[in-house]
């Protein structure tokens, strides 16, 4: 059956369709009030004449749909399909992990993280949170208040010692017997469960009757310590309400386009102040239609986050507004308005949107340098890091069949490699070939020397390659004691990040991405360098054996020939006179007697 004559049999109810290829792959979905009305209009002269549609029509072999009850279903059920089959012809919201939550799981011992994604695996997620270092700062805070760790050690278990962050006063300890019991574990737990929800009054409540207690019982210390936190709660509780009451929570859209290259700027205002600015990018965009790109961009970052702010703002309106507002406006149990502002203040931030949007676009696309610490906190924000890294020490393993292993290390500061902190490693207690045992040894080494020294951590380890190579580097610091080092490794053909404790959320970044060119660069220049370093090694081994083959020749000598001519082959070309003039007359006649025909 031709494709027009299936478009006929379409029923005149809203729903979903679906146009698939050859080989039966879908590469649209789109949603309808009426679906045979709207399937129908692709193939009108008009439609057919754009350059998308008509490639769309072009390809399609099928067509199926799915019928629902009303449009907010059918709206709602394009977003899922969008998401899970990725259709090359549809408008896809490639970064959808644009924003930060706090995660405390679900174990024995519970622990909190800094995710971007949500999933379905018991823990509680509280959030999103504007801008993204607001997440890393309160579980710092959690850490430093509450003593509930982020760390990654086995709690199943006992350990015989605990790590650093027990003795820093960061940690209650839960991984080694008597350090703490179940019930203060919990009730730490607790505190951080009504902090993250905002119970700030009833959080304070709990702290005075334990502080009252405490003091009760001359425990003047923790009475002292409760104190403290009760006033930091307070003070938080305070700033809150006084936020509260400056505005609304509105979210700015705005793009620039030029097609197949399209930016997009995204301010958050939380409180009537702008507090957050997200960036993102398309390649592929060859005809660039904003009603339509803005519909679908909103319903890929609303309906599935948990958070929606009372307003949006987009330049254009689109077809599907009042339908996705009203959806909207149920999941967040308060009406939601989609608007396009004409006039005063609010469209005087859209168009300093608009303006922000053309800077970006131009920084991606018209590759210009971005500052320091423009770059600095890209990675951050990229990366999910808890901080801007101002240095980056980078390593690469290299070998040829196991044999003269070596290592090295690059370093990344303030916008540039800084040379003079380059190290290299011979590997000393590895055996044959096994790259994760060299790449424990040369980490371990390299941040022993630091420990010994007192000197700072880098703000990102980076490993050139996968998951193994980066777990080998984190037990190496687990076991000096190091548990929360920013640590990431990019494996070579996939050029996938991945940061350590968020392994399940690999950083794919697009080709465009600066910070992909950045960490490209930095891991290309550590395995330049390894490569320079084992070449050097492996022909030093190489030449010196062929020069202790010479009968009457020592050790001592054949050092002072290397040293004095720098190769096998240019002690070969030399003249006895030549060579006698740096190692005596006898051994020069040896060595040319070896070399003679």
């Amino acid at each position: 059956m031709e494709l027009r004559e299936k478009v006929s049999q379409l029923p005149l109810t809203p729903g979903v369709y679906l146009y698939k290829d050859a080989g039966g792959r879908i590469i649209y979905v789109g949603k309808a009030k009426i679906l045979r009305n709207r399937v129908r209009s692709y193939f009108s002269d008009d439609k057919l004449a754009d350059i998308k549609t008509g490639t769309l029509i072009s390809e399609a072999r099928d067509i199926d749909y799915i019928s629902v009850d009303n449009e907010k279903e059918a709206l709602a059920l394009e977003n899922n399909l969008i998401k899970q089959y990725k259709p090359r012809f549809n408008i896809l919201l490639r970064d959808d992990k644009t924003y930060p939550y706090v995660k405390l799981t679900s174990e024995k011992y519970p622990r909190v993280y800094v995710t971007r994604r949500l999933r379905k695996d018991g823990a509680t997620y509280y959030g999103p949170y504007f801008p993204a270092n607001l997440a890393h700062r309160l579980v710092h805070f959690i850490h430093r208040h509450f003593l509930v760790p982020s760390c990654k050690i086995d709690l199943t278990r006992f350990h015989p010692k605990p790590c650093l962050q027990y003795h820093i006063h960061r940690c209650l300890g839960p991984c080694v017997e008597g350090l703490t019991t179940d019930d203060i574990y919990a009730g730490a737990v607790r505190d951080v469960k009504l902090f993250l929800e905002g119970r700030h009054s009833d959080l304070a409540r709990g702290l005075r009757a334990r502080m009252e207690a405490a003091s009760e019982e001359m425990r003047f210390e923790e009475a002292a310590s409760l104190r403290d936190l009760l006033a930091t709660v307070e003070e938080i509780e305070e700033r809150q309400k006084m936020a509260a009451a400056k505005g609304d929570d509105v979210d700015i859209f705005a793009c620039y386009a030029e097609p197949p290259l399209v930016a997009l700027n995204l301010f958050h205002l939380r409180n009537g102040q702008i507090v957050d600015r997200r960036e993102f990018f398309w390649e592929d965009q060859q005809e660039f239609d904003a009603p339509e790109f803005f519909s679908s961009l909103l319903q890929q970052l609303y309906l599935d986050q948990q958070y929606i702010p009372t307003e949006i703002h987009v330049p254009v309106d689109f077809e599907d507004r009042e339908t996705l507002e009203e959806l909207l406006s149920e999941k967040r149990n308060r009406k939601v308005e989609i608007r396009t502002p004409q006039r005063g203040q609010k469209k005087a931030l859209l168009d300093l949107v608009g303006t922000n949007a053309k800077h970006s676009f131009d920084a991606r696309f018209r590759v210009l340098k971005p500052s320091s610490r423009a770059i600095q906190e890209a990675l951050q924000d990229g990366l999910n890091l808890p901080a801007a890294p101002a240095r980056i020490e980078c390593f690469d393993i290299s070998h040829i069949q196991g044999t003269d292993k070596v290592a090295s290390m690059v370093v990344w500061e303030e916008g540039k490699m800084k040379k003079a902190d380059y190290r290299k490693f011979i590997i000393r207690t590895v055996i044959g070939n096994d790259d994760f045992a060299s790449m424990r040894e040369v980490v371990t080494r390299r941040y022993s020397r630091l420990q010994e020294e007192k000197l700072p951590m880098p703000g990102l380890v980076l490993i050139d390659g996968g998951l193994g190579q980066l777990h080998a580097a984190a037990e190496a610091l687990e076991a000096i004691g190091v548990v929360d080092q920013p640590l990431a490794s990019i494996a070579k053909r996939e050029e996938i990040i991945y940061v350590y404790g968020q392994e399940d959320e690999p950083v794919v970044l697009d080709r465009f991405s600066p910070i992909l060119h950045l960490i490209q660069s930095i891991r290309d220049e550590a395995h330049r360098f390894a490569v320079t370093f084992h070449r050097s090694r492996r022909n030093a081994r190489q030449l010196t054996s062929e020069l202790d083959e010479i009968d009457g020749v020592g050790k001592l000598t054949v050092q002072k020939l290397l040293k004095e001519f720098g190769s096998s082959e240019l002690v070969r070309a030399a003249s006895e006179d030549q060579l006698a003039a740096v190692v005596g007359r006898a051994a020069a006649r040896r060595v040319r007697s070896h070399y003679a025909p």
